[in-house]
């Protein structure tokens, strides 16, 4: 009787633990449940124009992305026609260019059109922006490839040196080491995410966002031999400011895909 007691007693026992234990496990897991749900954006296509003329809007379907459901609430994926496409904040405008450098997406809430884009008196954009661009290392696009890596991607020096051998442009459009007001977080040896300070020229402004009295974010991606490069610049309203990091993590996946 005593050992049969016993056994009861240790098995009444092992549940206790058993039962604490799921739920402990439960409580450590369950704030990650959010972030990695899978959710819904819709598309937005863009129109565009370049090199042999204007291009309609593209057609795409709702894509899906673990991002949490508040954010996607608010956002949208715009794409152009040419290059990547790029989260932003839903009921912008979007308008795309291309040609044999490359190609870049701008979304806006402002007002902006392909004249502005194309014009040399064009300022760019003032307010709220958020610009994604491709530049081919192997065409005329070499020479922004080039301005970039001379400023954050010191490895890749010897194709700097070999753009100003070209004698095309000078030395001195090539300036070496970081902006000074920039904050560089890198990513790898080929991926380095950075913060613009307002009023202040940097990354951020190596775009058409104007320098004000908000910051830049944004992200820089060498692919491939070439190399060419991959820029995303942001600024978004204050008020929604907490979706920059999603912005920038969708850019890094976007552009691992075209490293495969």
């Amino acid at each position: 009787m005593q050992g049969a007691k016993l056994v009861g007693i240790k098995g009444l026992f092992l549940l206790a633990v058993l039962i604490c234990a799921c739920l402990v496990w439960g409580q450590g897991k369950s704030p990650e449940t959010p972030a990695k749900n899978v959710v819904s954006v819709p598309f937005v296509g863009c129109e565009s124009d370049g090199q042999v003329g204007s291009v309609k809007a593209p057609s795409g379907r709702t894509r899906a992305m673990a991002i949490p459901a508040a954010a996607a609430r608010r956002l949208a994926y715009y794409k152009a026609e040419e290059g990547i496409g790029v989260l932003a904040p839903r009921g912008w405008r979007c308008f795309g260019t291309y040609g044999s450098n490359g190609a870049a997406l701008y979304v806006s809430p402002d007002p902006f059109n392909a004249a502005d884009l194309f014009s040399t008196s064009w300022r760019g954009f003032a307010g709220p922006a958020v610009q994604v661009s491709q530049e081919a290392g192997d065409t005329s696009g070499r020479f922004a490839v080039a301005k970039v890596i001379a400023r954050v991607f010191p490895a890749h020096k010897a194709f700097v040196e070999g753009v100003i051998a070209e004698g095309i442009e000078p030395a001195s459009s090539f300036p070496s080491g970081p902006y000074p007001a920039d904050t560089l977080k890198y990513r790898g040896d080929n991926i380095v995410e950075f913060r613009t300070p307002a009023q202040k020229e940097g990354l951020g402004t190596a775009s058409r966002l104007q320098k004000n009295d908000s910051p830049i974010y944004g992200v820089a991606i060498l692919l491939g031999e070439e190399p060419s490069l991959v820029q995303l610049s942001v600024r978004l309203p204050s008020e929604i400011s907490d979706l920059v990091q999603l912005l920038i993590e969708q850019t890094e996946r976007e552009a691992s895909r075209l490293g495969d």
